[in-house]
């Protein structure tokens, strides 16, 4: 076969993939590169020769920019809302879908904190995978496309477009349901990035939990304010057509938390500035458990460092350390509280049967104790085997087995960075939270 001669392309307008789309931001700020545009016809007939087709050259292309976990991918440009007929990644389908705006644009909704973060975590729940060509729900799938679908816009925005349907406000007024934005305006492709906050996890307010679409998929996850990188960069701003819940500053009721309910009303709840019947809630379940002493008086819908210790007391009780035990309730505590399960505060059993979920012994996460050097149980044995069906079994060379091995803890540590956590969140030791979506 003869050499192939290589020439410089022209990038494709309306091609979606993020070669092409990086092309076009160095085309708009001057500048495009023949180097780029050579590597993309080396991708491009990279697929011809190994008969792969557009489709596998646009997979190899979007491989080629992939980032580290930590660093914002690239966003695709606005554009209309595309429904099932247009969702095709062609250029004439993706033209139909620009001509149709005026048909498949609607102006913003008007929405309650709590119905954007339910529309967040609608995401969250699905694992939707990042895609800057790719749709669901009508919403590009990418980082600005995810905020474009949370704020019930009737369009897909981008970074540098986002600013326009929101207020400008500061980092004390952070509340859920704003958005965390940083624009490049000289390299938009160089970090833009934007995240939807979800309430602060410490009183220091330097962490926060983040909703955001990212590699792989759709992460909620805690977060150093205001992000990984370009920290300085981000700016808060607050969508104009929001609803404050039931008009007492972002909160979900009064003070008797009768509508808390049995399900766990998500981190945002509480914390700093947190004012709800959860709050209220979460007191009187803590008291019952033996967090009385912490409240000189309540406890009550405003959150203070009274519930943060209580909460903080009942999670050391349950063996957790770290992280575990930050004093902001998540899943596996409130569970613990509601079915009376688990340790109460000075030790103890919890006067609950736990059975109110229907087969929650199944999926109660038996404490840190059990997954140490040394250990041998049944709880390793359950959590190996659920690994290996989950798809993280690959350092097993046998078993899996009762006994703690380092085959264990490898394949905890990759299920806990698929899930976008790093650092300590990613030891390889299963917690409440790896535990819970272990067997979700």
């Amino acid at each position: 076969m003869s050499t192939p001669v290589f020439e410089d392309i022209s990038v494709t307008r309306d091609c979606p993939c993020a070669g092409c789309a990086h092309e076009r931001l160095e085309l708009r700020t001057g500048g495009a590169s023949r180097a780029s545009t050579r590597a993309a016809a080396v991708v491009a007939l990279g697929a011809v020769l190994t008969g792969t087709g557009a489709g596998a050259a646009h997979a190899l292309e979007q491989r080629a920019f992939s980032t580290q976990d930590t660093t914002p991918p690239g966003q695709g440009a606005p554009g209309p809302l595309v429904t099932r007929a247009t969702t095709a990644t062609t250029a004439t389908a993706t033209a139909t879908a620009t001509a149709t705006a005026a048909r498949t644009t609607s102006a913003p909704m008007r929405l309650t904190r709590s119905q954007i973060m339910a529309r967040a975590q609608t995401w969250v729940n699905a694992r939707v995978s990042y895609s800057m060509g790719a749709y669901y729900q009508g919403y590009r799938k990418d980082c600005s496309g995810y905020v474009s679908m949370a704020w019930g816009l009737g369009s897909n925005q981008w970074t540098g477009s986002l600013a326009a349907y929101g207020v400008r406000i500061g980092k004390s007024q952070l509340k859920p349901g704003d958005m965390l934005l940083f624009h490049n305006p000289s390299n938009p492709s160089a970090g833009s990035h934007v995240t939807i906050f979800g309430g602060w996890t410490d009183s220091s307010r330097t962490r926060y939990v983040a909703y955001e679409q990212t590699r792989p998929h759709t992460l909620k996850r805690t977060t150093p304010y205001a992000y990984w990188n370009n920290s300085g960069g981000y700016v808060p701003y607050r969508y104009k057509y929001v609803v404050e819940d039931g008009g007492n500053g972002g909160g979900t009721g009064g003070g008797s938390g009768g509508s808390s309910g049995t399900a766990f009303p998500g981190a945002s709840s509480f914390g700093p500035s947190a004012v709800n019947g959860h709050v209220t809630a979460l007191g009187r379940m803590l008291t019952k458990r033996g967090g009385g002493t912490f409240y000189r008086e309540g406890p009550g819908p405003r959150w203070t460092e009274a519930d943060r210790r209580a909460t903080r007391a009942f999670q050391e009780a349950q063996g957790w350390r770290g992280a575990e035990a930050d004093g902001i309730p998540g899943p596996a505590t409130w569970r613990h509280l509601v079915q009376g399960t688990g340790k109460n505060i000075g030790g103890g059993s919890g006067g609950g049967s736990g059975g109110s979920g229907g087969g929650s012994s199944a999926s109660a996460f038996p404490g840190k104790q059990h997954f140490r050097p040394g250990q041998s149980n049944a709880h390793i044995t359950k959590m190996g085997r659920q690994l290996v069906k989950k798809g993280y079994g690959k350092h097993y060379t046998q078993g899996p087995g009762p006994r703690w091995s380092e085959s264990d803890r490898r394949n905890v540590e990759a299920f806990q960075r698929a899930q976008g956590w790093r650092g300590g969140a990613a030891d390889g030791y299963p917690g409440p939270e790896t535990w819970r979506r272990l067997f979700h």
